[in-house]
């Protein structure tokens, strides 16, 4: 599957390099050329058991690349993570600024029916606002998906490897058939997919 994650930060790094282990096509996307050009290099900004090998043997294999084209990483994914940075504002709650910056620019490039996914640290319902951003320009179907991630320092790449479950806020069939296949590699010892409501469905424009 051709997957792409918008953000090089812990959560980005790690789950972009997972994906591509099991197989997928992935690209890590960030505006920071800088960084880029450093992780194509495999010198990684974090330290993390495990990850600089998945990286770099991934990037060996032609399964992972790093771009800063972010136009260029969203045309071609089936599936597309957001996972840049949410800091807390004056009053604590999340900054949706770059979540939500980088879901207009989905739907102005994207270029087939996606799945749109949240790794970012988000608050309830945030969905709607990042299906309200993709919808401004989108010209093909999307789906927009809820994954919240729980990987611990240290052992960030066992947790996603082998998770002991797996929480989806999905409401579409399409989505919901495109996410199993997508996470059916860590879940064949049975770890449980917990399926939940989004605030909206899958629009389309």
């Amino acid at each position: 599957m051709n997957v792409s994650v918008i953000g090089t930060g812990y959560d980005g790094l790690v789950v972009g390099a997972c994906l591509a282990e099991t197989g997928n096509t992935v690209c890590c996307a960030a505006l920071d050329k800088k960084k880029i050009d450093t992780l194509r290099k495999n010198v990684l900004p974090i330290y993390e058991p495990g990850l600089e090998s998945l990286v770099e043997r991934n990037q060996r294999e032609e399964r992972l690349r790093f771009t800063a084209d972010l136009a260029d990483a969203i045309r071609s994914a089936e599936v597309l993570f957001i996972a840049v940075g949410t800091p807390p504002g004056e009053d604590g709650s999340a900054d949706l600024r770059h979540v939500l910056e980088v879901a207009e620019l989905v739907g102005k490039h994207m270029v087939r029916e996606m799945v749109v996914v949240t790794k970012s640290t988000v608050p309830v319902g945030s969905a709607a606002k990042v299906n309200a951003a993709i919808a401004k320009e989108a010209k093909f179907p999307f789906h927009v998906c809820s994954n919240p991630e729980f990987l611990k320092e240290g052992t960030a790449v066992e947790d996603f490897m082998r998770p002991d479950r797996v929480i989806l806020g999905v409401e579409s069939v399409f989505a919901k058939r495109v996410m199993a296949d997508l996470y059916s590699p860590f879940v064949r010892t049975g770890t449980p997919v917990v399926l939940m409501d989004v605030a909206s469905d899958a629009m389309t424009k």
